[in-house]
């Protein structure tokens, strides 16, 4: 299958489907936002990351806010960064307009906090990497996470399980786009930490509290 321009889903909202189904409807479906202080260093971050601007060695050659798409996917975004290593005998890689040689593309994604236990940064790396093999022809063995808490770079292979992963979470996100419809929301200590908190009322709407209860409790505290 192969999916027109318009069709493309924002290649961000994997993320936020692998953290909460909920949260990824309310931001990509309902258009709704709200930031709070980690949303904000995120995103300033991230906008000093892909500020576009490039550079050029003699072996490597270094994009910024780059962006992607995969028609067979369905998907479009941008990269933080992509780094292009001059390629190695034997070494699989790609050629680059008017520069000489085949590059090695490398992405690269810079996070707020520290790694995860969950797959959602290595699913969004991994989509990026998708992404640039359908447009470059290139086979990307590998990419990183910049995690800016520790400042350190944590290598990540595109295997056949993770690369099944991404596929897998890329399908689901589809279907929900699809269906239009935001998930019941389920209470949990992801809530705590998400700026979304006061628009999805997730102790309000999971189905464990009545709407006369809620009622009741609005009441006592305006009296």
């Amino acid at each position: 299958m192969t999916f027109d321009e318009s069709d493309l889903l924002p290649l961000s909202a994997l993320q936020h489907l692998l953290f909460c189904e909920r949260q990824c409807a309310l931001i990509h479906i309902e258009q709704l936002w709200v930031e709070n202080v980690l949303t904000a260093q995120g995103r300033q971050e991230h906008e000093k990351a892909d500020s576009g601007f490039g550079e050029s060695r003699r072996d490597l050659r270094i994009a910024r806010g780059l962006s992607l798409r995969s028609l067979r996917l369905g998907l479009s975004g941008k990269a933080d960064v992509v780094e292009l290593h001059r390629a190695k005998e034997g070494q699989p890689g790609c050629l680059i307009p008017i520069v000489p040689g085949r590059w090695r593309p490398f992405p690269v994604e810079y996070k707020h906090g520290r790694p995860k236990e969950n797959d959602c940064d290595r699913v969004q790396l991994c989509a990026q990497a998708l992404c640039l093999e359908e447009m470059l022809d290139v086979l990307i063995p590998d990419g990183a996470l910049f995690y800016q808490s520790i400042r350190r770079r944590e290598r990540i292979q595109f295997d056949a399980v993770l690369r099944k992963t991404t596929e897998d979470t890329i399908e689901r996100l589809q279907v929900l786009f699809r269906s239009g419809i935001t998930p019941p929301a389920v209470y949990d200590q992801r809530c705590k930490r998400c700026s979304l908190l006061d628009v999805c009322l997730p102790r309000r709407t999971d189905g464990q509290h009545s709407v006369k209860g809620y009622f009741q409790e609005m009441i006592s505290q305006e009296v």
